[in-house]
């Protein structure tokens, strides 16, 4: 039988539950990893874990100011979208790694 894949559609699909079995395992990998992150100086500090949780939120005294509660806000905001964009990287990073620099879409697998 013509098989436009021109492979084997069995070793086609053990290859595929690999990855998703390779895919799984990467996924409890990274809930465990984190990253830290800080802004204004190292006056707010982060720590977001692989599945995009604030771990830990350190805010020097220094930077509490009853007058200027804005830049704090901005602070912590700012330290937060660079955890989030730290962890996004993490997780394409290790997805290169699985598929070989395929570029699978999201929700793929």
């Amino acid at each position: 039988m013509f098989n436009p894949m021109g492979g084997n559609m069995a070793g086609m699909m053990k290859k595929v539950q690999k990855l998703q079995q390779d895919m799984a395992k990467m996924q409890d990998d990274l809930k465990k990893q984190t990253v830290d992150v800080s802004s204004g100086g190292g006056v707010v500090k982060i720590v977001m874990n692989g599945e995009k949780q604030v771990v830990s939120l350190k805010i020097d005294p220094a930077a509490i100011d009853p007058e200027d509660v804005d830049m704090l806000e901005d602070l912590i905001s700012a330290a937060i979208n660079e955890a989030v964009k730290k962890v996004d990287d993490m997780m394409a990073s290790e997805m290169g790694k699985l598929t070989g620099g395929l570029n699978l879409p999201p929700g793929m697998f």
